[in-house]
């Protein structure tokens, strides 16, 4: 490698030509980073005491042996987005010039001839920068001053148009950005093709240009190092099919989080967003080292990439499963994808029809939501679909997707009939941040002419005056405020109606009867308000608990019979035979009673914690152990099942014992003898339970904001 710092337009001028190679990323800059350019470009220009501005570096190789009779195209490794945007300044700079020449050797020939074209060449020989194909037709255009593709570069010619409009809003800028031009440096930095690592070398580089996404880095990998006719055939039969698959938003908004889906998916394993990449590195190197061929790799991803596609992006042709997909979008449900995908390669493939998968998603649904409106936690959500796909049997598929979810306990549990027409009735449904949908589905199920919900607006039948008329108040009886207060936003006083303005704070009486009123609606949510005589907590309860029963169908639990359903459950195996008797340390003392307060603490700390008494050790469970405890003579030794730098222990009470032999899960080991330090030992193993459960995932989980299980935060990602 041999690095040299040079000015950026005479390194361009004396190049043959930059060609970006097929693995590179497609152009990303925004307005932002071409704002950021132009405003560091000008500031240079106007500056008497700046003699140069340092861009960065241009990373390339030469793509193949090249002589002084015949040059070769020099392949950019790294440096491209500051490169075409220089290359998109240049163009809009030499349209604005026109016939003048402001600044010695920025005339618009000048600069077209010296940076932009040769006119020697022909075809695309003639353009002194090749993008890769998504954006190589519209920027060639752009150069060459032709009309653009049906279908261009949005990036390109963006930005493009960005450079013209601040040329033509500032005509002195003119001198200005010439002159900057001009004190541009770089860093030449040419790479030997023997012996040097391209994609090591791109990997370090402390790029000052626009972030690597992940999905970027990804590509990368997996072409750059393959010989070049192997590179280019499997971009053309996979890679590029992709992101035209995606189309040019999307791949840039969503392919990280395809990839982490898929991902998770193939190893059970959920990478942190920042992650991504290193996790498809480890994935891509343990199945080449089982034999595995990279063409096999990449087909895989584009394959599940036309799932994701249906699924998140609204390609799906099946009616109702594009409705279902839909529906779970608006949920922001993403924590199911990775099981989602898995079902639908299967779907894809005919182990299931198109029935099994729409009941499949219809679960998926009915057990997130009932889970917002039973409060349970979400703890661990995003696990719960992460290995879901273990659980299915491919013979019996959604028998064994309808046993997982019923035998599911605790915290992972679907909520029951019982429990959800119970807690329904009574939940703020109207602060729920997208109320429409709860109305929505119930308006339209078992219909087969959908109501546009969105025509309509939500009413409070009971209205949300805080200084109710008086014929509201008579009506609601001497405690009308505390009624009002308990159930204004609660599903027996919310419905829709398209006479929001004139029904106002009108008495019920008048709601009912008027023109469009209660009577005459043909709204299924209105049903039997017409024949109410008056509104009261009464009538509200009664129309709460009917849409209640009709909830249970809405979204409806999972249904098998018992018998079927007992040969999915695993035997009990919680009994060790064991008792705090068999600990001689505990059956009395000060280690005893500092270990009752221990352990009614840590049950405390979630209903899913189980305690098991071992021979050695006592064992406090989630999904498997998060801490033990060592009963010992004067202390209680911990081993807590999480490394010791994911903890928080600003006390440094925690000793690292990875590597060391002994009983109890985790490298991770805190003495317990003090009572005084009881509560922080707790908070210690509150972050191991924590981080089994998945709180620190669910996070993190790319707009999936499950957080807390209320209805507000499940649609508010």
């Amino acid at each position: 490698m041999k690095a040299t710092d040079a000015n950026l337009l005479t390194f361009i001028s004396k190049a043959p030509q930059f060609v970006i190679p097929i693995y590179q990323r497609t152009y990303s800059w925004t307005e932002k980073e071409c704002r950021q350019l132009w405003n560091d470009v000008r500031r240079a220009g106007q500056s008497t005491h700046i003699p140069v501005h340092f861009l960065g570096s241009i990373v390339y190789v030469e793509e193949s042996l090249s002589t002084n009779t015949n040059p070769s195209p020099q392949l950019v490794i790294d440096g491209q987005q500051r490169l075409t945007s220089i290359m998109l300044l240049l163009t809009a700079l030499s349209r604005a010039i026109q016939d003048g020449e402001p600044v010695t050797g920025f005339s618009a020939r000048k600069i077209r001839d010296r940076y932009l074209i040769d006119h020697l060449e022909d075809g695309d020989r003639a353009y002194k920068l090749l993008l890769s194909k998504t954006d190589r037709t519209t920027l060639n255009a752009v150069v060459a001053g032709h009309d653009l593709p049906d279908q261009p570069s949005l990036r390109v010619k963006e930005n493009y148009e960005l450079f013209l409009l601040l040329l033509k809003q500032d005509p002195e800028a003119v001198v200005d950005i010439c002159t900057g031009l001009n004190k541009l440096m770089i860093v030449d930095v040419a790479l030997n093709r023997d012996t040097d690592n391209p994609q090591l070398i791109f990997e370090s580089m402390n790029s000052t240009g626009k972030e690597l996404s992940q999905a970027d880095l990804i590509r990368n990998f997996v072409l750059m190092g393959l010989e070049p006719k192997l590179q280019t055939r499997l971009y053309e039969l996979y890679w590029r099919k992709m992101e035209e698959g995606f189309g040019q938003g999307a791949y840039l908004s969503h392919f990280d989080s395809f990839m982490r889906h898929y991902l998770t998916m193939v190893t059970g394993s959920i990478p942190r967003q920042g992650d991504v990449y290193t996790a498809y590195k480890s994935y891509s190197h343990e199945q080449t080292g089982k034999g595995r061929e990279v063409e096999s790799l990449v087909k895989e991803v584009w394959e599940f990439s036309k799932h994701y596609c249906a699924l998140v992006l609204g390609h799906e042709k099946d009616k109702a499963l594009a409705l279902a997909f839909k529906d779970l979008r608006e949920m922001k449900v993403d924590v199911a994808y990775p099981f989602l995908m898995e079902v639908y390669r299967d779907y894809d493939t005919g182990i299931i029809t198109s029935a099994d998968f729409l009941e499949i998603v219809r679960m998926i649904e009915a057990y997130v939501f009932r889970r917002a409106i039973c409060a349970v936690p979400t703890n661990s959500v995003n696990k719960t679909f992460a290995n879901f796909g273990r659980e299915l049997k491919k013979d019996r598929y959604l028998e064994s997707v309808k046993a997982h979810f019923l035998n599911m306990r605790s915290y992972r549990r679907f909520p029951r009939d019982e429990e959800f027409m119970a807690r329904l009735q009574d939940r703020d449904l109207y602060n729920f941040r997208n109320r429409s949908y709860w109305l929505r589905k119930f308006e339209n199920h078992g219909r087969k002419e959908r109501v546009l919900v969105d025509d309509y607006t939500i009413e409070h039948i009971m209205p949300q005056n805080e200084n109710l008329p008086k014929e509201w108040r008579e009506a609601l009886g001497e405690n009308w405020s505390a009624v009002q207060e308990k159930w204004l936003h609660t599903i027996g006083n919310l419905t829709l109606t398209g006479y929001n303005s004139e029904y106002s704070d009108k008495p019920f009486a008048e709601k009912r009867d008027m023109e469009g009123g209660f009577k005459d609606s043909p709204l299924r949510v209105n049903q039997g308000l017409g024949q109410v005589e008056a509104w009261n907590e009464t009538e509200i309860k009664k129309r709460a608990e009917r849409m209640a029963h009709q909830a249970v169908q809405v979204w409806a639990a999972p249904d098998i019979p018992k018998d079927i359903l007992d040969t999915y459950r695993q035997p009990d195996s919680d009994s060790t035979g064991y008792s705090i008797e068999d600990h001689p340390h505990l059956i009395a003392g000060k280690i005893r009673q500092l270990f009752e307060e221990f352990r009614r603490e840590v049950k405390a700390l979630d209903a899913c914690v189980t305690e098991h008494f071992l021979k050695l050790y006592v064992a406090y469970k989630a999904e498997t152990n998060f801490v033990d405890v060592v009963p010992q003579a004067k202390a209680l030794r911990l081993s807590l099942n999480i490394d010791p730098h994911e903890l928080r222990d600003p006390r440094n009470m925690v000793v690292d014992v990875t590597g060391v032999g002994r009983w109890g899960n985790g490298n991770s080991e805190v003495r317990l003898s003090d009572p005084d330090d009881l509560s922080y030992v707790v908070g210690l193993v509150r972050q191991s339970l924590e981080r089994q459960l998945g709180n620190d995932e669910v996070e993190d989980l790319d707009g999936a904001d499950l957080e807390g299980a209320d209805l507000e935060n499940l649609q508010g990602a």
